[in-house]
């Protein structure tokens, strides 16, 4: 039984736990507000009073649950292997069935589900976002911080929407001479709209790989902003469209480069379609040939080493909650990034710590979303690189907006940027 049709699906899990408290050594929420529901063993109890009857959903309660990032860092400190990101996620869907979406959420969602509509609005935001963004100098990024409060502060620093999206700069099919094989992108929201930097960079290092890059113009959200939210139709929705557009066009394997999208096509999106044999079958299908741009790079292609020139960056790594926990990619973008002539990676002290992101938590629980941000960077600052690599545009954002905050000079980039640069400096020599 999926999670997201039924609190009963995740009575086992809750057995499971035994109230040790080993989830408060790891947690980042715990760590910041040191109460007791902030924890997962907190979280637990709630459900199982609902559960037993003894509480109702309130939207106080939904709150309760949305005090969570789904890092999974308890996941793995839990010694009877409790999976509390499914509790939370059937919590979460739970809340919505008797309470409903916030009006906000609803009206998100469903744009996302109306894919022309969405792009017609974030090209007019595009145009016109210079009216509640001020733009902030940078030499490498173009970011800006709100010209007025709306519930976040005016602190955040965010990357500007693209003029151009990425899939409107690229053919559907990106040929080369004599590919090894036909490889689909995934580009998911982060980096269609703001980050085609790192959507480029995928590009190019497929193409270098002799890779033929199918980018297919049906897809859209991944939908994990609405599954995490319990918005089930929604994320159902998205996962249909989704293996509807690349079971058009085929592919040999499919590459993302955000740890999000890739956990929903590797898990989410056959959970969600466990009840539809049809789409079932394709989301399977699809999830065995899914790969995080650094695990294919690694441990499907492998990628050119011969062609690759210096690049002189101090980088130190940012692992992504749902890359490295998620899908237990951890190795893969440190062996790339050593790979790199010029590269010197130092280790930050606590690499796999949630930098505090975590989607709509940011937006939700802002200051909370910074508290624990700022642990992260303070642990940054302590390697005295020059530049933070990581495999997730969303981790990209948090931690940009943390060391600009900070003061500090560090370029924030997607790991495949970093092997981009090395093959363009290749090609000068």
């Amino acid at each position: 039984m999926s999670v997201y049709n039924s609190l009963d699906s995740i009575t086992e899990e809750l057995h499971n736990c035994m109230k040790c408290g080993n989830c408060m050594e790891v947690c980042p929420i715990y760590k910041e507000t040191r109460q007791e529901v902030g924890v997962a063993r907190g979280k637990i109890s709630l459900v199982q009073y609902l559960l037993s009857g003894e509480l109702e959903m309130t939207e106080k309660l939904a709150d309760r649950f949305s005090l969570c990032t789904t890092c999974m860092a308890c996941n793995t400190n839990c010694p009877c292997g409790v999976r509390f990101d499914k509790i939370i996620l059937a919590a979460r869907a739970e809340a919505v069935r008797k309470k409903g979406l916030h009006p906000v959420k609803k009206i998100a969602f469903t744009a996302l589900k109306m894919q022309r509509m969405f792009d017609f609005g974030m090209k007019t935001g595009s145009v016109f976002q210079g009216l509640a963004l001020k733009h902030v100098p940078h030499k490498s990024d173009r970011i800006a911080r709100m010209r007025f409060d709306i519930g976040i502060g005016t602190d955040k620093v965010f990357p500007m929407l693209a003029s151009k999206t990425l899939r409107s700069e690229f053919p559907e099919v990106i040929k080369v001479q004599k590919p090894k094989m036909r490889v689909a992108f995934f580009t998911g929201c982060m980096i269609n709209y703001f980050y085609t930097d790192i959507g480029k960079a995928v590009v190019e290092v497929l193409k270098e790989n002799d890779i033929e890059v199918v980018i297919p113009k049906g897809q859209g959200c991944c939908g994990i902003p609405a599954s995490v939210n319990g918005d089930v139709h929604s994320a159902t929705a998205l996962a249909r469209r989704n293996l509807r557009a690349f079971e058009k066009l085929g592919a040999d394997a499919l590459v993302v480069a955000c740890s999000s999208g890739g956990t929903a096509w590797k898990h989410v999106f056959g959970e969600l379609l466990d009840n539809d044999p049809e789409f079932k079958a394709l989301a399977d299908k699809w999830a065995g040939k899914s790969y995080d741009i650094s695990e294919f790079l690694i441990h499907k292609v492998p990628f050119k080493k011969e062609g690759l020139g210096r690049v002189d960056r101090k980088v130190t790594y940012h692992d992504p909650c749902h890359l490295n926990r998620g899908q237990g990619i951890n190795k893969e973008p440190r062996e790339i990034l050593k790979s790199i002539p010029g590269v010197e990676l130092i280790e930050m002290k606590e690499p796999g710590r949630c930098c505090g992101m975590a989607g709509s938590f940011s937006l939700v629980h802002p200051d909370l979303s910074v508290q624990i941000s700022d642990r992260k960077i303070a642990d940054i600052e302590l390697t005295h690189t020059n530049t933070v690599a990581t495999g997730c545009p969303a981790c990209r954002l948090q931690l940009k907006s943390g060391v600009e905050n900070a003061g500090i000079e560090e370029e924030v980039m997607h790991t495949v940027q970093i092997l981009a640069e090395s093959y363009r400096a290749g090609k000068k020599n």
